[in-house]
C-alpha cells in the first residue's frame, strides 16, 4: 500500500470511528417487518421511503448446496431461465412486459440462496409482483428457448475462465471441497450444463420452487400492510410442497484431514498467494461465526499488526483474511500479492502472523472496540440503499435465518478476545489448509518453488473432528430465546410484528452468477 493510498485509508478509518462514536451503544435497530403465509412463503417488507422506488425480490434455497455432480449449474441455468416465456405470458401475449415498463430486473445465483429481483416505481409495486409470480410458478421451458440459454450459460462460464485468478480459486476450492465440491460452484460445470433437460429444469423447479423454501422481499416505498395483502392475494393460493432438505438431506463438507499444495501457472506478473481453511458454518457453531467476522474486520484495517507486518514493509502489495458466513461450512481465506523477490519472505511473514494470531496482544482493546463500532456503523451505511438491502436480507434469510441476522449486531458487540482466541485455535491455527499460489513459469522457476515449500509450516497439522450431520432443516439456528425474533404474524392478522434484527456487513455476500 503506498504512502498516499494509506493515508487517505487512515482518514476515512477515522472518519467511520467518530461515526461509530456517535452512534454507540446504539445498534443497528431491525427495519423489517415479516409475514408467514399459510402456505409457508415468507413476505418480509423493509419501509424506506428516501426515494419512491420500490424493489421486489424472490429468494429461493437453491443454489450449489444443493447440487449433486449430474446437477452442478442446472440451478445457475434454471436462474436463466427465469427470464424466458411463460404460461402467462404466453397466454397474455407478453414477453418482457417488466421491460415494457420500465423495470430493472436480474438474478443472482449463489451458494446456499438464488435471487430475482425487479426495481420499479411505487405504483409499479402490483405488477412486479405479478410478474415475478408468472415467472417463477408457470415457466414454460420452451425447448428452443433452452437450449440458446444453455449456449448463454457456457459463453458466460468460458469468459470466466479467461480471467487467470479461476484458475487459482478453482485450483483451491476443489481441495477444500473435495468430496462435494459440486456444491460449491455456483457456477456449474459447463459439460454438466451442457448435458441438461427440460426434465431436470421440472425436477429443480419441483423440489424447491415452493413458497415453503422461498421468500419475498420488498423493500423501498412501500407499506408493509398492503405488501401483506397484496402478497395473500397474488401468491396465497401456490401450494405448499414437500420440504426439499428432509427428503434429500445436504450433505456436510467433512473436513480437511491434511495440508495441500495447489501451484498455478498463468501469464501473469505478480504472484498471488491464496490460503483456504474450512471455518465455522451458522447452524453448528454460530459463536465462532461472530468471532470469526470481528477478529477479519481487525486485520483488514491499514493499522492492524498484520497489515503493517505484511504491507508497510514492503512485502506484499495487499493481504486480507476473510470469512464468508455459511449454513454449510464458511471458508476461511487468507489472500496476498507480491513479487518474485519477496515471495519466500512473505511467504515466512504471513506464517509468522498465523503463529502470532492467538498472543494476548495481537490486537489492543481499542481495536477490538472500534471493529465492532464499525462493522455497526457499517450495517447502517448498508440499509442506505434498499435495493442492495434487500439482497443482504435474501442471502441471510438463506445462509442463517433472519433469528441470527435479527441479533447480528448485538452478537458482534459481545465478543471477546477469548471469544477470537478460541476461534483460531479451532479453525486456523495448526489446522489443515490448501495453499494456493499463482505465478508464472518464468518465475516459478526463478524463485524455485514446489509443492513442498507450500507444505512446510511452523505449526503441526492436528486435524479437527467436526459433525458431519447433513443438514435436514433449514430452520432458524437454535438461539437464546432473547434474541428470537418476534413470532411472524400470520394472514390476517393485524399488525404484523417487526423482527428484531439487522445484520451482516463485512465480505459475506459472494454473488457469483447473473
Amino acid at each position: 500500500m503506498n504512502k498516499m493510498f494509506r493515508s487517505a485509508a487512515v482518514k476515512c478509518t477515522t472518519v467511520l470511528f467518530l461515526l461509530a462514536l456517535a452512534f454507540t451503544p446504539a445498534l443497528a435497530k431491525p427495519q423489517w417487518q415479516l409475514v408467514t403465509l399459510k402456505n409457508g412463503l415468507q413476505v418480509i417488507v423493509i419501509e424506506n421511503r428516501s426515494v419512491p422506488l420500490v424493489t421486489v425480490e424472490m429468494a429461493v434455497k437453491n443454489g450449489a448446496w444443493t447440487e449433486p455432480p449430474e446437477y452442478n449449474g442446472l440451478s445457475h441455468l434454471f436462474e436463466h431461465m427465469f427470464f424466458k416465456s411463460n404460461e402467462k405470458s404466453k397466454a397474455e401475449g407478453y414477453h418482457d412486459q417488466a421491460g415494457e415498463l420500465g423495470m430493472l430486473s436480474n438474478a443472482q445465483t449463489q451458494y446456499e440462496v438464488v435471487n430475482y429481483y425487479t426495481t420499479t416505481i411505487r405504483t409499479g409495486t402490483r405488477e412486479a409482483l405479478r410478474l415475478l409470480n408468472d415467472a417463477i410458478r408457470y415457466p414454460l421451458f420452451d425447448e428452443t428457448e433452452f437450449k440458446q440459454e444453455i449456449e448463454v450459460v457456457i459463453d458466460e462460464l468460458n469468459r470466466h475462465a479467461s480471467n487467470p485468478f479461476y484458475y487459482l480459486i478453482n485450483g483451491v476450492e476443489s481441495k477444500l471441497w473435495y468430496k462435494y465440491y459440486s456444491r460449491k460452484n455456483p457456477g456449474g460445470s459447463p459439460q454438466t450444463v451442457s448435458k441438461a433437460t427440460t426434465a431436470m429444469m421440472r425436477e429443480i423447479q419441483k423440489r424447491f420452487y415452493i413458497p415453503n423454501n422461498s421468500a419475498i422481499v420488498v423493500a423501498g416505498d412501500v407499506s408493509a400492510p398492503e405488501i401483506f395483502k397484496l402478497a395473500e392475494e397474488i401468491f396465497g393460493d401456490w401450494p405448499r410442497g414437500e420440504d426439499p432438505f428432509i427428503k434429500n438431506p445436504i450433505p456436510r463438507h467433512p473436513a480437511l484431514t491434511k495440508d495441500e499444495a495447489v501451484i498455478v501457472n498463468q501469464a501473469v506478473n505478480a504472484i498471488t498467494l491464496n490460503i483456504g481453511y474450512h471455518g465455522p458454518s451458522t447452524d453448528l457453531d454460530p459463536q465462532a461465526t461472530y468471532a470469526a467476522d470481528v477478529f477479519s474486520f481487525i486485520l483488514r484495517q491499514p493499522d492492524s499488526k498484520f497489515a503493517r507486518a505484511l504491507i508497510d514493509t514492503g512485502l506484499t502489495t495487499g493481504a486480507a483474511v476473510g470469512y464468508l458466513t455459511q449454513r454449510n461450512v464458511g471458508p476461511i481465506t487468507i489472500t496476498a500479492q507480491t513479487a518474485p523477490d519477496k515471495f519466500r519472505d512473505a511467504v515466512k511473514a504471513i506464517n509468522d502472523q498465523i503463529m502470532q494470531f492467538d498472543a494476548p496482544d495481537y490486537f489492543s482493546n481499542e481495536e477490538l472496540e472500534s471493529a465492532k463500532s464499525l462493522l455497526d456503523v457499517n450495517e447502517i451505511y448498508g440499509r442506505e440503499k434498499p435495493s442492495e438491502y434487500a439482497h443482504t436480507v435474501s442471502f441471510w434469510w438463506a445462509s442463517s435465518g433472519l433469528d441470527y441476522y435479527a441479533s447480528y449486531t448485538e452478537k458482534l458487540r459481545q465478543v471477546t478476545r477469548a471469544d477470537i482466541q478460541a476461534y483460531i485455535r479451532k479453525y486456523i491455527k495448526n489446522r489443515p489448509r490448501i495453499y494456493g499460489v499463482m505465478l508464472s513459469v518464468e518465475d516459478q522457476k526463478k524463485v524455485g518453488l514446489t509443492e513442498k515449500d507450500l507444505l512446510t509450516r511452523p505449526d503441526a497439522v492436528q486435524p479437527l473432528k467436526l459433525p458431519e450431520t447433513p443438514i435436514t432443516s433449514t430452520a432458524q439456528p437454535a438461539l437464546p430465546p432473547e434474541t428470537k425474533a418476534p413470532v411472524a404474524a400470520q394472514p390476517g392478522t393485524p399488525k404484523p410484528q417487526p423482527a428484531s434484527g439487522n445484520g451482516p456487513l463485512k465480505n459475506s455476500k459472494k454473488p457469483v452468477s447473473n
